[in-house]
């Protein structure tokens, strides 16, 4: 399930990064808009990280108790995949610890670069929630991406215990299995990317991972306006969606695209729509108030049929998000 790209090569023209959610069922997402200077815990039974968020952030919580995307007012963008070799290793409570259903929130209440986020990776030790697909609990596989305003980019993987982190501008494109370092050796086998064979068209991880590289070196490095330049980033991204109708029960790998967002790091706009929906929202940061003691504020697309374009203005106050403990399990139940 899902996709990852970034567009980083256009010529004085925006950072823009682009995902899609592939997932069996829907997930009750929602945006949420906090401010700074909210205090939060990393939900583990021994010795949690704890922090102050230190820039306000626009997410999508996914379960009513997981960030699973979002963009900060420094301009780094954070995305959590699926990867079914994630393994979390034993927990070392020597490590501060942290609920993966706050991964990437810590990152965007604390980090304003990916070279930071490198460095706040290596100091803490993820540990899981149980997510529940089709009646089976797995412990959260999930992998993270993270880009900057700089065009900046890492992947950052969770492997028997021990983070591997490939940091670099040419870090472009993420999707699930195999894993990372495998993933950039099956690419070179394709042409245009250093190969000879045809770009894949299924809906397997690596052919999309594949498709997605591809496409993103055909996306013109100066287009005639900005319209254009996120025009040109969805029809990558959408390209390496996977229809309605094509879910597979046994492996989760090959799931409907149920959502994508678009995170534009350079003028911290983010941008939302679903699949089954024909209309593409999007919110500013600078039309909020993310000054510490504002209130959180959230929007519901599911239910605002009418909303299009920006809904900056109808966010609404909200509770505080009661993000998932680790080791707890999701309890939110899909609808249609």
């Amino acid at each position: 399930m899902c996709t990852r790209i970034l567009w980083n090569t256009g010529e004085e023209q925006p950072v823009i990064t682009a995902r899609n959610m592939d997932w069996t069922s829907t997930m009750g997402d929602k945006l949420y808009v906090f401010p700074k200077g909210i205090k939060r815990n990393g939900l583990t039974d021994e010795n949690p990280l704890t922090w102050t968020s230190k820039y306000g952030s626009l997410v999508n919580v996914s379960w009513d108790c997981a960030t699973t995307d979002g963009l900060n007012e420094a301009g780094l963008a954070a995305n959590a995949l699926y990867l079914a070799e994630a393994k979390w290793g034993d927990r070392d409570p020597s490590m501060p610890g942290l609920s993966i259903a706050l991964w990437c929130q810590y990152y965007l209440d604390t980090c304003a670069t990916v070279a930071e986020v490198v460095e706040a990776a290596k100091k803490m030790q993820v540990r899981a929630i149980e997510l529940v697909h089709k009646g089976i609990n797995v412990d959260s596989p999930i992998h993270l991406s993270v880009s900057d305003a700089s065009g900046d980019s890492a992947v950052i993987e969770i492997l028997d215990g021990v983070p591997h982190i490939h940091h670099g501008r040419e870090y472009t494109t993420m999707t699930n299995s195999p894993v990372f370092e495998e993933q950039l050796v099956l690419l070179k086998q394709y042409d245009g990317l250093g190969g000879r064979l045809p770009i894949p068209g299924t809906l397997e991880a690596e052919d999309r991972f594949a498709r997605a590289a591809f496409y993103l070196t055909k996306v013109p490095s100066k287009p005639e306006n900005y319209q254009e330049a996120v025009s040109n980033v969805l029809s990558v991204i959408r390209n390496a969606a996977t229809p309605y109708g094509a879910n597979d029960p046994e492996r989760p790998n090959i799931s409907a695209t149920i959502w994508t967002t678009l995170a534009d790091c350079t003028n911290k706009r983010f941008y939302f729509e679903f699949t089954n929906m024909p209309n593409i929202i999007w919110a500013d940061l600078e039309n909020f108030d993310l000054s510490e003691g504002s209130p959180i504020m959230m929007f519901e697309l599911k239910g605002n049929f009418e909303a299009s374009g920006n809904v900056s203005g109808l966010f609404q106050k909200a509770e505080p998000v009661n993000f998932l403990k680790a080791g707890g399990v999701v309890t939110w139940k899909p609808t249609d």
